[in-house]
């Protein structure tokens, strides 16, 4: 076995799918000396993933790339719900941009894999390895090393303090590591079709909720559109795949069935399964390598980007030395909880959307043409508030601090905020990727010792200041720091409900957007001593951010 000694990276990434790749840019972002390794030389080139929603592209604003992904990307796309008969019985289009973007839109994953490799290519402590694969994995208290087997047959050594492993469903990573993957593979499987140049005018996402052949259809980018029918136990697989049964199946929806290029067309099953352990030792699992949804409420890619979101910065804080080792288990125990309720909750929204019992069909539609009397309920479900949002209470966390705050472990809201010199700019570009402290028409900084100034600066914590909107003397004279808080601006006073709402003028944020503790004045001097929990003992050593 060749050994690579020429470079020991912190952290390895296995799978340069969307979320490994997106690992890679936020530890880039956060300075870390990173190798992707990916078994394939090239992206495949057509659609996979189509969902993302508002908490992805949060992720995506913090690591610089949300902007770029949205040239590629359809958003607020409405999600329609029609009966046998070609009734819209449901259009569930949520107007709320609480985190800064709209929950639905839609986007072609081989597009996005493009841009997000891209950016890679703004760290040159990150690399990535095409045509190479992992055969061996073992690890101590030390680091880990692995077996890579470049394309030539040729293998070599590769160690790291830390793995990331992202390489899918049926991740060899998680088979070394002798995890079980938990929970059911679903007996009915789907054909998906993605299709180019349909004629047809239906710029949503349709469920066609027809018991006699339930079908999705998918309104993408740039004249792509996507097709997923029920494949019947009586049915072979293979032969419904076939271009002239994909015809039929599309014929009755569009006018030039004959004309239509279609991309491809492959028949899945869906899987409602959960990895037992999401942390081994220092390898870590994130997305299909750690958990399979079925795709009803979109959340198959989106729930590995909140791995992401979740698992990044603590990585990053344990390699540069800010916090404990212990923080990467943390992890598991904030993630796990909120994977197994949006699973069930797919579970659930497919047995619902997509009965072939003639029955259960009809009781389904009068629920909803009754729920058009119940304004709660019709909005609790065309808003899509029966989405789960994940709220922590075991993790990086310091519940209790005002002891009747709910903010705690939830994640804090993305208002437009205007900067000291009249630049409207969204909250999280303010706050920059790491640790902050917000105070709510107060300095947070003109309330702390010196001693705790030092250690929050020394874990690179932001302090940010938010007055009310024309809160000084004039447009030149606005609301200043004499410590070096940021001032801006709560421009379309959202955070102003918001702290309405959650009584106590000073939030610690962190770096996923989550709400780490909240507090008031007097309890801010206690936040530092309370933080040492997470933080590393060394952490006058750490770099800042």
């Amino acid at each position: 076995m060749k050994t690579d000694n020429t470079y020991r990276p912190s952290v390895v990434i296995v799978g340069a799918g969307p979320n490994g790749v997106a690992m890679a840019n936020m530890l880039g972002l956060y300075g870390i000396a990173t190798v992707v390794i990916e078994k394939t030389p090239q992206i495949v080139e057509f659609p996979r993933a189509v969902g993302i929603d508002d908490e992805a592209l949060r992720l995506f604003q913090t690591a610089g790339l949300a902007d770029e992904l949205c040239r590629d990307i359809i958003q607020n796309v409405p999600l329609r719900m029609f009966k046998a008969n070609g009734r819209c019985f449901a259009d569930i289009r949520p107007s709320g941009r609480e985190f800064g973007w709209w929950r639905r839109n839609i986007f072609m994953q081989q597009l996005a894999e493009k841009t997000l490799r891209a950016g890679l290519a703004r760290y040159p402590h990150v690399s990535l390895r095409l045509s190479e694969e992992v055969v061996d994995l073992q690890q101590d208290d030390t680091g880990v090393t692995l077996r890579v087997r470049r394309v030539d047959g040729e293998t070599y050594a590769l160690e790291a303090d830390y793995v990331v492993a992202a390489d899918g469903g049926r991740s060899p990573l998680r088979e070394m590591l002798g995890v079980k993957l938990e929970g059911t593979t679903h007996p009915i499987k789907w054909v998906v079709t993605d299709v180019r140049n349909a004629d047809m005018d239906q710029p949503c996402t349709a469920l066609v909720c027809d018991p006699r052949r339930p079908n999705v259809c998918v309104y993408l980018p740039f004249n792509y559109r996507r097709w997923e029918f029920l494949v019947f136990p009586h049915e072979n697989e293979e032969e419904i795949a076939t271009p002239a049964s994909i015809r039929r199946l599309i014929a009755p929806y569009v006018s030039n069935v004959d004309e239509i290029e279609i991309v491809r067309a492959r028949t899945y099953t869906h899987h409602s399964r959960i990895a037992s352990r999401f942390v081994v030792g220092r390898v870590a699992l994130i997305g299909d390598a750690a958990h399979l949804t079925p795709p009803w409420i979109g959340q198959g890619l989106n729930a590995g980007l909140r791995d992401v979101g979740n698992l990044a910065w603590k990585l990053a804080g344990v390699v540069q030395g800010r916090l404990r080792p212990e923080v990467l288990h943390t992890y598991e125990s904030e993630r796990l909880d909120h994977v197994r309720a949006m699973i069930s909750l797919a579970d659930t929204f497919g047995a619902m959307l997509m009965p072939t019992n003639r029955v259960a069909a009809w009781l389904r539609d009068s629920f909803f043409s009754l729920a058009r009397f119940a304004p709660a309920l019709r909005n609790y479900v065309l808003q899509m508030r029966f989405k789960p949002m994940p709220s922590y209470t075991n993790g990086v966390v310091l519940p209790g601090t005002l002891g009747t705050s709910v903010a705690t472990g939830r994640m804090i809201v993305q208002p437009d905020v205007e900067t000291a010199d009249g630049v409207r700019r969204k909250l999280d570009d303010v706050l920059g990727p790491w640790f902050a402290i917000i105070g709510w028409r107060c300095d947070p900084l003109a309330h702390l010792s010196a001693d705790d100034r030092s250690y929050w600066h020394a874990l690179g914590v932001k302090f940010v200041q938010v007055s009310r909107s024309r809160s000084g003397v004039s447009r030149e004279d606005r609301v200043d720091s004499a410590y070096g808080s940021e001032c801006v601006e709560d421009v379309d006073n959202v955070l102003a409900e918001w702290f309405h709402q959650h009584p106590g003028p000073i939030v610690l944020v962190r770096p996923d957007r989550y709400v780490a503790a909240q507090t008031d004045v007097a309890g801010l001097a206690d936040l530092a001593s309370r933080f040492q929990a997470f933080a590393s003992p060394q952490l006058e050593e750490a770099d800042v951010c």
